[in-house]
């Protein structure tokens, strides 16, 4: 196919582009293992608790577990994204990336180059992995392989991306040659890059409720992803393939509904839909059969993590997070940035929401395979898009309204609506604290009150 969208008449709707390299789900679940010894500190949300029981069953289908474990595997994930955190922050450039693994997840891996890590990494309840590469290492081969893209054609390696797992860069490509070559535009060597050879070529998936289509010049449909605000207005997030600055759009019910504020694509795969007063802002994406999630943050979940896609044309799907920081040539152009995840789409899914519990994880973006057959499919992580646009996510607790500057005056002092990265001191009321997970502030959520983000300095 060409082009980013199919037409679409008053009448019948047709889909759109793409389609979602096809990653094998789990094998069948065992009993869940016993849980992980060392503290456990504080999580981020009750997520067993909050997630409906669709979406608790939805994953218990895709990703083959056995009852009771999609509730345990949400527990397990969203503290170990915390314990992560905590030693992300004691390693400091040792760090080289952390996992969740096993039916439930309740296996933490952290990696670090020196062994002497491995002590207090156990005493933290997690496995230890000594490695070779710390993680700015990998991401300093990939800047490289960011790079040659500029300058070299690369539809024959079109995904590449830092595998914390296999402690490597993986460029994907359709032959060893074509691995080798684009390897060599970049100047890296080849021990520093593992090569997986698929025939698979990604395209974008283009075809205020999360998951709901909404159309595109009456013309295109693609899926709301989030709901979110800036000053008063009101509006959603969305891929940045499915419109240009300026595009009209019309909801599910062909209502006149928004225009493109402001999108970004190629390089990076964002959008965001200012609405009329005639919409309203929620914090809800459709589940299975109709079933709503209140989103309630936009907490990163770690590679090997569950998460959970909406769309306007295969609805609710499941699967796991393979890697973040992932680059994917479409025919428009590369996108880098991208989480790749073993959940399937279809064309005019593209721009739903991913979630991972009720945390907001991104927006889809493209892949390849089917809801038949399964497929893999990338998606937009949602903080950068927050922080580019200078969006609020819409949650259970935040406020209407557009984020303090980060370059301000206070930009020291803690502040709802920033986006805060693994690592970034802020002060609060007088004290020092330390990001433990990657998220967007929310105004019911200080330093003081979430220790599963923050970690007193």
């Amino acid at each position: 196919m060409v082009g980013r969208h199919a037409a679409r008449s008053r009448r019948a709707a047709l889909t759109a582009l793409g389609a979602l390299v096809l990653t094998a789900l789990p094998a069948s679940a065992s009993a869940a293992p016993p849980p992980v010894p060392g503290p456990r500190p504080a999580v981020a949300e009750a997520p067993a608790a909050t997630a409906p029981a669709r979406m608790l069953s939805a994953m218990e289908r895709d990703l083959k577990l056995a009852p009771g474990q999609a509730a345990a595997r949400l527990v397990n994930e969203a503290e170990a994204g915390t314990r992560a955190g905590m030693l992300r922050n004691t390693l400091g450039d040792r760090f080289a990336g952390a996992w969740v693994s096993g039916a439930t997840s309740a296996e933490l891996t952290v990696a670090t180059t020196d062994a002497a890590d491995t002590a207090a990494i156990e005493a933290q309840g997690a496995e230890a992995a000594v490695v070779g590469r710390n993680l700015a290492e990998l991401r300093a081969v990939k800047e490289k392989l960011d790079a040659a893209a500029v300058r070299t054609r690369t539809r024959q390696t079109p995904v590449w991306s830092v595998d914390v797992r296999a402690n490597r860069v993986t460029v994907q490509a359709t032959s060893e040659s074509a691995a080798a070559a684009f390897v060599e535009a970049a100047g890296v060597t080849a021990e520093d890059v593992g090569v997986r050879v698929s025939p698979d070529q990604p395209r974008v998936l283009a075809d205020l409720v999360g998951g709901d289509a909404y159309y595109i010049n009456d013309q295109a449909r693609c899926s709301i992803g989030f709901s979110v605000t800036k000053d008063d207005q009101q509006g959603f997030a969305t891929a940045g393939h499915c419109g240009d600055p300026g595009a009209t759009t019309t909801g599910s019910n062909e209502a006149d509904q928004g225009t493109f504020q402001a999108s970004t694509f190629p390089g990076k795969d964002m959008a965001w839909v200012g609405v009329n007063s005639d919409w309203t802002a929620t914090p809800d994406v459709k589940a299975q059969d109709g079933e709503k999630i209140q989103v309630a943050g936009s907490v990163e979940a770690l590679a090997g993590a569950s998460v959970c896609r909406s769309g306007s044309t295969t609805g609710w799907h499941c699967g796991t997070i393979q890697q973040h920081d992932t680059s994917v040539t479409y025919p428009e152009g590369t996108v880098n940035g991208l989480t790749e995840t073993t959940v399937c789409a279809e064309p005019g899914d593209s721009g739903g929401p991913f979630v991972s519990g009720t945390q907001a994880q991104g927006t889809t973006s493209g892949g390849s395979g089917d809801c038949t057959n399964g497929g893999t499919t990338f998606y937009q992580p949602v903080n950068p898009l927050l922080s580019d646009f200078g969006l609020t996510l819409k949650t259970t607790s935040a406020a209407t309204g557009t984020p303090a500057p980060q370059d301000n005056a206070a930009a020291d002092a803690w502040a709802a609506g920033r986006v805060y990265e693994v690592g970034t001191t802020v002060s609060f009321d007088g004290v020092r604290y330390r990001c433990l997970q990657g998220h967007q502030a929310q105004g019911a959520g200080s330093p003081a009150s979430t220790p599963a983000l923050w970690q007193r300095v």
